[in-house]
């Protein structure tokens, strides 16, 4: 047996184990402390890693049906769009894409419909094994969840939502694979495209593993009914689906949030459904030679896709210019809070209409429900409006001076649907060149990160002065 030699000669191996445990410690503390400290940082952090992942698994030979590497652009859109529960594409994501590909499109779908906050939340408990009383603030804040109990409960509220959403969305495939079955596709291909269905109907994303989409199901119900449930209960966010899963149909124990989110994504439901079917009831390349009840199963699932399941059963270039622009309304609207849905959120219009119906009858203080809404609140939502339209409108812009043949029109329909993380499409992402492909990705990182965390530092972040400046009104309107 050779001697050992060098500067780790005669170093007993306990203390080469005890060297390492506490190498490890310190890089598991420092990176605990960083994450206890700024989880939004963190989760900033965390997108950008994971999007840079699935850029280079779905760069790679293998993830193409023709074996041939994809270009970065459509790669780096593609794993965009995945992460943050899009739904637009570059390529055909049936034919483009080989199994592998679709999996790890799929598999970025179900990780970044979690949510940011959660997926902070939960890396930080992973990490650290703990979550710092600020980060369970910011978890707490996106459970929707208060009081001293509660805070101390985030770590359980997390893993029930983690099982929720696995439950749901297995619900789903339980849906969808039998009637894949019988429609004639094999057991294992039913299985896929009904686990597959099931994730991009829960996390709200537009992604669809047939080469021609929904359109040979557009009167099946056995198929549209659970993909537009998944939709639309994916949409009502976690905070909303936790305090129905608690109380069941007990209005009154329902806190404000839920009653707002259920109240206005009802009202713009119905609203969307009417218009889409007024609009387009005449229209011959949509539903205008279709019967009466094939009319209103497209009003009705155009209207619950369109505020962000990205899904369709018509091409979206062939709808009415009104139509278009109901559209556009409704994406930009998106779904609840701390959901899988994109948009300013369905709370942020329920708020500012508040406000509004309030300074019109002249109130003091804005009130919903027998409930007192704060001016940080209404602040805070100003704030995310104001955002997402500054950003669309600087997308639109960019795209048309990429390429001036899109138009105004069409640029604002795939700004808006990126940005509100829809996915529904004029082919304007397959049609720009790289420079326009690389502007919506951004626009969809930002649309997925940027309104949520803005409000979700703006309400942790608080000020206090001790003094007042003299007050003094400038003119509005």
């Amino acid at each position: 047996m050779s001697s050992m030699s060098g500067p780790g000669a005669g170093r007993q191996p306990g203390e080469s184990r005890d060297e390492a445990r506490r190498r490890w410690l310190a890089i598991r503390t420092s990176i605990a402390n960083f994450t206890i400290r700024s989880p939004a940082r963190l989760t900033l952090g965390a997108f950008l890693i994971v999007i840079t992942l699935f850029t280079s698994l779905l760069a790679a030979p293998f993830a193409s049906s023709s074996g041939r590497p994809t270009p970065l652009h459509d790669a780096l859109f593609t794993a965009v769009s995945s992460v943050c529960v899009t739904g637009l594409t570059t390529v055909s994501t049936a034919e483009h894409w080989s199994f592998l590909g679709q999996l790890i499109i799929i598999v970025g779908t179900f990780i970044g419909g979690l949510g940011i906050l959660t997926l902070a939340s939960i890396m930080s408990l992973a990490v650290s094994r703990k979550l710092g009383v600020r980060a369970k603030l910011m978890a707490q804040n996106s459970m929707n969840t208060s009081g001293a109990s509660a805070l101390g409960e985030v770590g359980s509220l997390l893993r029930i939502v983690i099982l929720t959403a696995i439950s749901l969305q297995a619900l789903i495939a339980l849906f969808l694979i039998p009637r894949f079955y019988i429609l004639g596709e094999s057991l294992l291909s039913s299985i896929w495209h009904g686990v597959f269905y099931a994730i991009s109907a829960f996390n709200n994303a537009g992604f669809t593993p047939h080469s021609d989409g929904l359109v040979p199901y557009e009167t099946d119900l056995w198929i549209l009914g659970p993909l537009m449930a998944g939709v639309f209960v994916g949409s009502l966010g976690f905070p909303v689906i936790m305090v129905l899963l608690a109380n069941r149909f007990n209005t009154r124990k329902w806190n404000l949030h839920t009653k707002l989110t259920l109240l206005v994504t009802t009202i713009l439901l119905v609203a969307g459904s009417l218009l889409w079917l007024l609009a387009e009831w005449n229209n011959p390349k949509t539903i205008g030679t279709l019967s009466m009840s094939d009319k209103l199963i497209h009003a009705l699932f155009s209207s619950v896709m369109m505020r962000s399941g990205g899904m369709n059963l018509v091409d979206q270039n062939d709808i009415h210019e009104v139509t278009m622009l109901i559209t556009d309304a409704m994406m930009f609207a998106g779904g609840g809070s701390a959901s899988t849905a994109g948009g300013i959120k369905v709370t942020t219009i329920a708020v500012m209409f508040l406000a509004i119906m309030a300074e019109v009858r002249g109130d003091s203080e804005t009130r919903a429900f027998g409930r007192r809404i704060p001016e940080e609140t209404m602040r805070v939502a100003i704030s995310v409006v104001a955002l997402g339209a500054s950003l669309v409108a600087l997308a639109t812009g960019l795209l048309v001076a990429v390429d001036e043949q899109v138009g105004i029109s069409r640029a604002l329909f795939e700004s808006i649907s990126a940005f509100a993380t829809v996915g529904l499409s004029t082919g304007v992402s397959q049609e720009m060149p790289p420079a326009g492909k690389y502007v919506l990705s951004a626009l969809m990182f930002a649309g997925r990160i940027g309104s949520i965390t803005l409000a979700s530092a703006l309400t942790m972040r608080h000020r206090d002065t001790l003094y007042k400046l003299p007050e003094e009104r400038p003119i509005i309107g």
